[in-house]
């Protein structure tokens, strides 16, 4: 490979590492001002947990750096939320002068749908699952046996439910996307409904407390979710051959048109 071959790959890792740096920053400029209010996003978090507590009931540390540490990583957590916007602005200015405007037009409104899902994901767990599972796992609790949860403990349990409900409300986006690649198309997901509700069952049996409330509260929104994703693959599933084919041959002469002027 010549050096005139190598430049434009060159070039792409250093606009990466200028991109990087800058979402770097970002997350550090998030996790300072995350930090001045450590208390009041730590309380936040566990608000679920404490409203179902005794009213004498309190979390504790076991060990003398936990607190600190726990805090840390509530502050980075947070200051990555902060930074999420730059995050995804960098992105989409780093991957978007090498797509066709076709592309573009669907990658854009992808990424916000993703973050909208997320969020959403992670929010019907905060406000909706938490406070059944947590009074699950507290009614062990006996005139001899008293639950005393951890900082630390709660922050790492807490924080993989919320990314587990995040991620799964992502499934109509993949699906609908996977639909527009052509891997799968509304035929294949009806007749595979009843394999997708037993995955449901299943796998929210795994990620979610051992009760039944709460692995329902998960599998009845992901059997909504595979539903929307089958309204989404009909909406904007892959077209026919001949209709991508004049879309992709009239952006190519509308880009070789410009690249003319």
């Amino acid at each position: 490979m010549d050096e005139d071959e190598k430049l434009p790959f060159t070039a792409h890792l250093e606009e990466l590492r200028k991109r990087l740096i800058v979402c770097f920053i970002a997350v550090g400029v998030g996790f300072v001002v995350s930090y001045g209010f450590k208390e009041r996003l730590f309380d936040i978090l566990v608000q679920p947990l404490t409203s179902v507590m005794q009213s004498d009931d309190k979390l504790i540390f076991t060990g003398l750096p936990e607190a600190f540490f726990t805090y840390l990583k509530v502050s980075f957590l947070s200051g990555l939320i902060l930074a999420a916007p730059v995050i995804i602005y960098e992105f989409w200015m780093f991957v978007s002068p090498g797509l066709y405007r076709r592309e573009k037009r669907i990658l854009l409104p992808i990424i916000f749908l993703s973050t909208v899902f997320f969020v959403g994901g992670a929010l019907f767990g905060y406000f909706v699952v938490f406070p059944y599972g947590f009074k699950f796992f507290l009614g062990f609790a006996t005139d001899r046996i008293r639950a005393l949860p951890s900082m630390k403990e709660y922050l790492s349990f807490a924080s993989k439910l919320l990314l587990a409900f995040g991620l799964v409300f992502e499934l109509p986006l993949a699906l609908t996307f996977m639909a527009r690649l052509g891997i799968v198309s509304v035929d294949f997901l009806k007749k595979n409904r009843k394999y997708a509700i037993l995955i449901f069952f299943v796998g929210a049996a795994i990620l979610t407390p051992p009760d039944v409330v709460t692995q329902v509260m998960m599998a009845l929104p992901l059997m909504l979710l595979y539903e929307i994703s089958i309204v989404g693959a009909r909406l904007f599933g892959r077209k026919a051959p001949a209709v991508a084919e004049e879309e992709d041959e009239a952006e190519k002469a509308s880009a070789a048109g410009r690249t003319g002027e």
